[in-house]
């Protein structure tokens, strides 16, 4: 696939629009873009969906928007996508679950209750997602690259 002609824009609701085409096109409301593999390539293939689900515009790169459309794109994806990516594993209460982790995210520092091994995901070689008691997903990007401490806590929950 290709990313398809279209603009973007919001209305004076603050919904984003979509136009197809060069601005001559059909235009629609509340549209709302959607990752097609938000953990190994979050930047390729974001579809546009309407309301009702239905695909009216693609997104081959995010790189292949302009840079207004880029920045809707990525505002309207920030706001509806929460994933903290861990840097750091501070500690944890203790190695039988449930147990509390403390660690560092790019949002901050934070703690939650794991309460089993199988709430951590294995994605790829590297990757793994951590799912906590409310249903929050922590996503470890390079757990081979992640400081000594962290990885002796990570090998005895693996």
């Amino acid at each position: 696939m290709t990313t398809s002609k279209f603009e973007l824009s919001r209305n004076s609701y603050g919904r984003l629009t979509l136009t197809q085409g060069d601005g001559e096109g059909l235009v629609f409301d509340n549209v709302a873009p959607v990752r097609a593999f938000p953990v190994q390539a979050p930047l390729d293939g974001i579809a546009i969906v309407c309301s009702d689900g239905k695909e009216v515009g693609w997104i081959d790169r995010l790189e292949d928007l302009s840079p207004a459309s880029r920045a809707l794109v990525q505002e309207e994806l920030g706001g509806r996508e929460f994933m903290p990516e861990i840097s750091r594993i501070d500690g944890v209460s203790s190695y039988a679950t449930p147990c509390t982790w403390t660690v560092q995210t790019d949002r901050g520092e934070t703690a939650f209750v794991l309460r089993g091994e199988e709430d951590i995901r294995r994605i790829g070689n590297d990757t793994l997602l951590v799912s906590d008691t409310h249903g929050i997903h922590f996503l470890i990007r390079d757990a081979i690259n992640l400081d000594k401490h962290s990885k002796k806590i990570l090998d005895r929950f693996l």
